[in-house]
């Protein structure tokens, strides 16, 4: 997609997020407008660049949980 559709559509889902949902976003770069606007709204967020060099963007209103455990749990292939 090219900017700002996901920018757009991550927003929208960002509106829909209740306490046990969280939004894992896919990017080729790390979106500091999507992050700021995180920060903003105070949500947790965390984000990685892989050895692929793809970013992986996690955003919950749930601040108790392990954004970085909940990567590498997703991580490991079943």
């Amino acid at each position: 997609m090219e900017h700002p559709e996901p920018l757009e559509k991550a927003i929208a889902i960002l509106r829909e997020l209740d306490e046990e949902s969280y939004l894992h976003m896919l990017h080729r770069k790390e979106p500091l407008p999507l992050l700021a606007l995180a920060r903003e709204h105070r949500l947790n967020h965390l984000s990685r660049c892989d050895a692929t060099g793809v970013w992986h963007i996690l955003i919950t209103p749930n601040t108790s949980v392990d954004l970085a455990q909940l990567l590498e749990t997703e991580s490991v292939p079943a």
